[in-house]
């Protein structure tokens, strides 16, 4: 392990796939930052992985990924590892989906993803790798997630545009798209289809290859490999972390 400091930023990092990543690369040395919306939930990452040091910040608002940037350059941190991992999904019946509905979802998981990676772009080390956490929805047409579905098509698209406007920089941007974890949002999403995350983790386990459900730390750990030196050509690309589940 190199005695030099890295600093990378998972927002979102408060639990799941996030908080599992943040554990992984606090594991391969670096210094992580931690974002999430909720004091009580930052204290519950902090508790359990007091290496992690959390902000509160809710990206879906510009002014906050404005004031994550100022306390970041304040503390003069260059990030190595940007993972955009703060998003929502819920169900969205077509016919029956609202405004206020389609903004929550695009707001956090489009809008906010966007200004995320503007807004820390100077504080990117040249080098540095940003990572996307999308979905396996971004390439299915999955009945009662269109808005979800579309917002995760928009993060690949970024991975593919921004690979492009800062290859000066040598700052690769790859999409990671993780199927079905075992994390709460999916269970809350879960509960708002069908009450049962039980025949969903079944559902699951019958689909994907893998012949099981994922679990955060199998995301956690591709996240550490797309931002450690052994992804250095890797660039540009949707990965997919479904168990082959989308892949047959």
């Amino acid at each position: 392990m190199s005695n030099v400091t890295r600093a990378a930023l998972v927002t979102g990092g408060t639990a799941g796939i996030g908080l599992a990543s943040a554990s992984a690369l606090a594991d391969q040395g670096y210094t992580v930052f931690v974002t999430g919306r909720s004091r009580d939930r930052l204290e519950a990452a902090a508790g359990q992985d007091s290496r992690l040091k959390a902000v509160a910040a809710d990206v879906s608002d510009p002014e906050a990924i404005q004031a994550l940037f100022d306390r970041l350059k304040a503390e003069g941190v260059k990030l190595d590892v940007l993972v955009a991992n703060a998003g929502t999904a819920e169900t969205t019946v077509f016919g029956q989906t609202d405004v206020a509905a389609f903004d929550r979802t695009f707001d956090l998981n489009v809008r906010g993803v966007f200004f995320t990676v503007q807004t820390l772009a100077p504080l990117l080390a040249d080098g540095a790798s940003v990572i996307l956490i999308g979905s396996i929805v971004s390439i299915k047409g999955m009945a009662d997630l269109s808005v979800y579905n579309a917002s995760k098509a928009a993060v690949r698209s970024f991975a593919r545009s921004w690979a492009n406007d800062l290859r000066a920089r040598r700052i690769r941007v790859n999409t990671l798209s993780p199927g079905p974890v075992r994390t709460r949002l999916v269970q809350r999403l879960r509960g708002q289809a069908d009450g049962s995350i039980d025949a969903f983790e079944a559902w699951a386990a019958e689909a994907a290859p893998a012949g099981r459900i994922g679990e955060p730390q199998d995301i956690a750990g591709v996240v550490a490999f797309l931002a450690s030196d052994a992804a250095a050509y890797v660039n540009g690309v949707e990965l997919f972390v479904d168990g082959g589940l989308a892949q047959i």
